[in-house]
């Protein structure tokens, strides 16, 4: 029996593993992230702090994602998404306490360990690559990134019933996600720590190498991968695409609550429109990955980008509280995350050697967390002072480097060929 054929059963086994605890991920986080913004409007009374606690969870994803990377490095998957996902868990019940005795500070730190159910739920996407061929990467990576669909679609719409269950317990309703969200990414944490044998990663190892063991470095995890990454412009390209499509789907929606709670928009109705981005994210990512592997990463690249274009569009120009205009966009803006994430993710995997891949997996998270953390902080203080509508301006314009980042290898072969 040959290695591919004695991998398939593995293989299968993991994403189904990984599919199941994407679904308890999603609706975690995305349960807590749905009333970020209003908890401080609601119960600190700070408009002007709202983003803060996106950027928090965004912040704390980007910074648990090389440890997360480490740990798969010499422990693999298993361990490095298991504690991940746990960290997700303690902070989701930090966040809790925080809103209820009304202490910023302490909010600030839980959702920013929350971001554990963020970092692992994305590095789960290139577990799924691990033992994978490389014509069906981008099928197995949107199998994973699809299946946090039902979490993550149902999470915000259990706003209203947890806060209902908080106030039967005597705390405050808007605790109530969090509180959720706890439960949850404890069971995430659970799945994987018991479910995800034999570990993929280092399946893959041993099957590369005589030994199975870890590769080793003399230099750290985080420089590793930035060497790798600048190596290779296909590996740059996926890198860009994946940090600005990211970075404009967190800016915009951070601000989209709070722009709808100022035109009178209730919390259900919220939900339900964060629903509906979370669906455009996540529900097509297997057409995404199916074109990607049929058509090419780069014009799938090309077609998220174009997308992400008429989604600030159309969320720029709504008028504050609910309107159809505002959730097409917000749809749109998932979709077009969803086109980037999926064929930028996957590029990325192909265009460095496997023994590579979890440095730069984890470097790619932790500079897209990054960036996504800054364009939420500012977010706040863009809509405060300017409005909605610049903010979506804005994230327009960095849609440019993507392009960018398309054109320079074809511009250097044009001035060779030239030069020659």
């Amino acid at each position: 029996m040959s290695d591919v054929q004695a991998v398939q059963p593995v293989q299968r086994h993991t994403v189904r593993t990984l599919v199941a605890s994407q679904v308890a991920g999603g609706l975690g986080v995305s349960a807590a992230i749905a009333v970020g913004a209003v908890v401080v409007t609601e119960v600190f009374g700070r408009d002007d702090l709202s983003g803060l606690v996106q950027s928090a969870q965004v912040l704390g994803a980007a910074l648990l994602a090389m440890p997360a990377a480490s740990l798969a490095v010499s422990y693999g998957r298993r361990v490095g998404l298991g504690v991940t996902y746990a960290l997700g868990a303690v902070g989701a019940l930090i966040a809790v306490v925080a809103t209820e005795l009304q202490v910023f500070p302490l909010l600030l730190l839980g959702t920013a360990l929350l971001g554990g159910g963020t970092a692992a739920g994305l590095q789960a996407r290139y577990a799924a690559t691990d033992l994978a061929p490389a014509g069906g990467r981008g099928r197995a990576l949107s199998v994973v990134v699809w299946s946090t669909t039902v979490g993550a679609v149902a999470g915000p719409n259990l706003a209203g019933p947890a806060g209902d269950l908080a106030s039967s317990m005597g705390i405050e309703p808007l605790a109530g996600p969090f509180l959720v969200g706890a439960v949850v990414l404890g069971l995430g944490a659970l799945v994987i720590l018991t479910g995800l044998r034999p570990d993929p990663l280092l399946t893959a190892r041993q099957l590369g190498s005589a030994s199975g063991d870890p590769p080793v470095r003399r230099r750290g995890v985080l420089r590793a991968g930035w060497t790798a990454i600048t190596a290779s412009p296909p590996a740059v390209l996926g890198l860009t695409t994946v940090v600005v499509g990211h970075t404009v789907m967190v800016t915009v929606m951070v601000m989209t609550p709070v722009h709808m709670t100022h035109g009178g928009a209730s919390i259900s109705v919220i939900g339900f429109v964060i629903s509906v981005h979370v669906a455009g994210m996540y529900a097509l990512s297997p057409v995404m990955g199916w074109l990607a592997d049929r058509v090419g990463r780069v014009p799938v690249i090309l077609g998220g980008v174009l997308i992400l274009l008429a989604s600030v569009a159309l969320a720029g120009t709504a008028h504050e509280g609910h309107s159809a205009g505002l959730t097409a966009g917000l749809f749109l803006l998932g979709l077009g995350w969803s086109a980037c994430m999926v064929a930028g993710s996957t590029l990325l995997t192909d265009a460095v050697g496997g023994d590579d891949r979890p440095a730069v997996q984890g470097a790619s998270d932790l500079l897209m967390g990054l960036a996504a953390a800054g364009g939420g902080a500012l977010a706040g203080i863009v809509v405060g002072t300017f409005g909605y509508g610049v903010l979506n301006a804005s994230a327009a314009v960095l849609l440019a480097a993507p392009v960018i980042a398309m054109l320079i290898p074809a511009c250097r072969s044009l001035s060779n060929t030239r030069s020659a």
